[in-house]
């Protein structure tokens, strides 16, 4: 099969480099890639959310499969104007990506068909969410814009002053657009988060392995909110026990109550729980692998990526067995200083061999380009450096006794990735 993947960052690259694997797979393709990307697969400039380009582009390539890989394109409904085009897609329609692409949408969901989560009221008025909050008299409170907005559009505010703020920021300056027009307000739930992504046809779901994402910038949890700044694999606090609890309550229940609103979820289906007191509850939905997490679930999988890949488009997933590694995996971000807020680019980065790789762990580029045989950085999270492990403190070892290889001017990473006190 020849495959086109959409998408420019780290977890593109992974799924980039877990295809390569597969003796099924003939020429990859990535639109627009980056420069990791690039020497793994053929990167054509072409911008994830240009439809018509896309489309042209799988024409030109005659590709198999289309493998949609980022929110904005899925939200959007590029699945949708691949398949009328004629080509077999990994990814949802635009319907059942609005379980990502609406936080109204889902927490609705939730609701009606009974899938725990964290209480919620839903406002399009700044002022009336503000009475709302003051009224529940209880901080911290969670402000959930609406849409889509690069994974920063949740806000938890410490007291009035941060909440109001918050709403302002969302809703009066539109600081994510359109995705502000509402926000949900939700309680703030307490327990350890744990995202498990899942391979669903809309017919048989199979979870994969978990994981556990660190998303402030700095070490101790502290710092301003990000894209995710290291991940682990298995999540030390998600037992067989949680995994069957969830399955029953959660995951089976979520692709059933897709299919009776008429929007059959395909693709890989994300759940962020958070394991509270009473049980695990849903934080959030996504419409697609998670970033970072996807540099260290792939990693363990040892079933042939594109096998899966194609009978989830083909809805022939009962069909598998999913085996997955006993290792564990650890893979820790290095980003631009500054980052999430104002970065520099263009920065050289030093301790990569020409293959954009490094002795002792797998690099995925996410913010590089490649340009007369250097890599420069072009983005906020810049490297995931993965690494496995027989168990969590042989990986975490092995990744970061790469990440200290590794550099560039104001780069920084966390150094407690996997610390779960």
């Amino acid at each position: 099969m020849d495959i086109l993947v959409i998408g420019s960052g780290g977890r593109e690259h992974a799924i980039v480099r877990k295809l390569r694997e597969s003796p099924r797979v003939g020429k990859l393709y990535c639109a627009p890639g980056n420069g990791g990307i690039s020497k793994d697969a053929e990167c054509v400039n072409v911008n994830a959310m240009d439809k018509e380009g896309v489309l042209a582009l799988a024409k030109e390539k005659a590709v198999d499969l289309v493998f949609v890989a980022p929110d904005d394109p899925l939200g959007a409904g590029m699945v949708d104007y691949l398949e009328a085009g004629g080509f077999l897609c990994f990814g949802p329609n635009q319907k059942a990506a609005e379980i990502e692409s609406s936080k109204v949408f889902s927490k609705g969901l939730m609701k009606k068909y009974g899938v725990p989560t964290a209480g919620y009221e839903v406002f399009d008025d700044p002022a009336k969410a503000l009475a709302y909050i003051k009224s529940q008299g209880k901080y911290p409170a969670v402000i959930k814009a609406d849409g889509l907005a690069v994974g920063k559009g949740v806000i938890i505010a410490q007291n009035e002053e941060e909440a109001a703020a918050a709403l302002h920021s969302l809703m009066d300056e539109k600081i994510f657009g359109d995705s502000g027009d509402q926000v949900v307000v939700e309680e703030f739930l307490t327990g350890p988060e744990v995202s498990v992504l899942a391979f669903t046809d809309g017919k048989a779901l199979c979870p994969m392995v978990s994981s556990m994402d660190h998303k402030r910038a700095f070490d101790g949890d502290q710092g301003p909110n990000t894209g995710g700044m290291g991940t682990i694999s298995p999540s030390p606090f998600y037992t067989e026990e949680i995994a069957a609890e969830c399955m029953e309550k959660i995951f089976l229940p979520t692709m059933k109550a897709m299919n009776q609103e008429g929007r059959p979820f395909k693709g890989c289906l994300y759940f962020g729980l958070m394991l509270t007191p009473d049980g695990p509850k849903v934080i959030e939905y996504n419409s697609r692998f998670g970033d970072p997490e996807t540099q260290v679930v792939l990693p363990r999988l040892k079933t042939d990526f594109a096998e899966i890949v194609e009978a989830v488009a083909k809805e022939r997933l009962s069909e598998l067995d999913i085996q997955w590694a006993e290792e564990a995996a650890a893979c820790v971000i290095i980003a631009s200083g500054g980052y999430p807020g104002g970065y520099q680019k263009g920065k050289e980065i030093h301790g990569l061999d020409e293959k954009g790789q490094a002795e002792g762990a797998t690099v995925y580029h996410a913010g590089t380009k490649a340009e007369s045989g250097k890599f420069l950085t072009s983005g906020g999270r810049v490297l995931g450096v993965t690494a496995l492990g027989k168990d969590l403190d042989e990986a975490l070892e092995k990744a970061y006794g790469a990440v200290e290889k590794i550099g560039f001017e104001g780069s920084f990473y966390r150094k407690d990735i996997g610390k779960t006190k």
